[in-house]
């Protein structure tokens, strides 16, 4: 069963303002990429991702699981796209598996 999502408030455009004033807008970003592969994957996968952050263009995602993370390297340009399909293609420009 997947979690009650704790973020809706996230596609407001006050808290997207108030981001942009504040200059963190990465991180907004990075939470809603977060939830969007708490979406993707099943519960038992998404527990093996520790962080996801943005640096810029760049999305980097760190992962317990060396199968898992395995998996998102060999598959690196098809998250990648769905990552630019779903945020849009200008957005990021790498992603980065740790």
């Amino acid at each position: 069963m997947k979690r009650n999502k704790k973020r809706e408030f996230q596609s407001s455009e006050l808290v997207k303002s108030f981001a942009r004033i504040h200059g963190f807008e990465d991180k907004l970003v990075a939470f809603e990429i977060k939830d969007f592969l708490e979406d993707y994957l099943d519960d038992a996968l998404f527990d093996e991702i520790k962080s996801v952050n943005l640096d810029g263009k760049i999305i980097s995602i760190k992962v317990n699981s060396p199968l898992l993370k395995h998996d998102f390297q060999m598959r690196n340009t098809f998250y990648l796209k769905k990552f630019q399909e779903k945020f849009g293609e200008d957005k990021f420009t790498d992603l980065q598996i740790l």
